[in-house]
């Protein structure tokens, strides 16, 4: 990360707040007249936002100017899942509405409140996860793509 361009700390600078605004407003982190909630956030609520924030700008931002890439990311996976995984732990429980189809409102609070703890520390093990993969990938040598086919010659004895 130490040889990153301007663009591309920009871009992680960008992506960070853009995840932080996406998640807290719908959450009611940010208290906005378009979201309410419920019950009150957690003291650990915000410190996780910004924890998961950092690292999803990290990981969006190793995407910017990135060197091509052969077949399936897998750490695209784990940012995705890291990502949704935050908006679900720093949520209101009783108003995530797949949770409240789930589990009704006595569910919610029973039985989804207490694991949201566990749902952030799985987001951010996945994002740091994620963004560990694509800096290894950035650092590691490329593959040759044309190499030159090898001729086996037979033996007649």
């Amino acid at each position: 990360m130490t040889a990153w361009t301007p663009r591309r700390w920009g871009a992680a600078a960008v992506a960070s707040l853009a995840f932080a605004l996406v998640v807290a407003v719908p959450t009611d982190l940010v208290d906005t007249p378009l979201f309410g909630r419920e019950v009150p956030p957690t003291w650990w609520a915000w410190p996780s936002l910004v924890v998961s924030s950092l690292l999803a700008g990290l990981l969006v931002a190793t995407y910017v100017a990135a060197p091509e890439q052969q077949g399936p990311d897998p750490a695209g996976r784990g940012g995705w899942i890291g990502g949704t995984l935050t908006f679900l732990a720093v949520g209101c429980p009783v108003c995530n509405k797949l949770v409240l189809l789930a589990l009704g409102s006595a569910g919610a609070m029973t039985w989804f409140e207490p694991v949201q703890p566990l749902l952030q520390l799985v987001a951010v093990a996945l994002l740091a996860w994620a963004l560990q993969r694509r800096l290894a990938g950035e650092s590691s040598c490329a593959t040759p793509t044309n190499v030159p086919a090898t001729t086996v010659r037979s033996d007649p004895s």
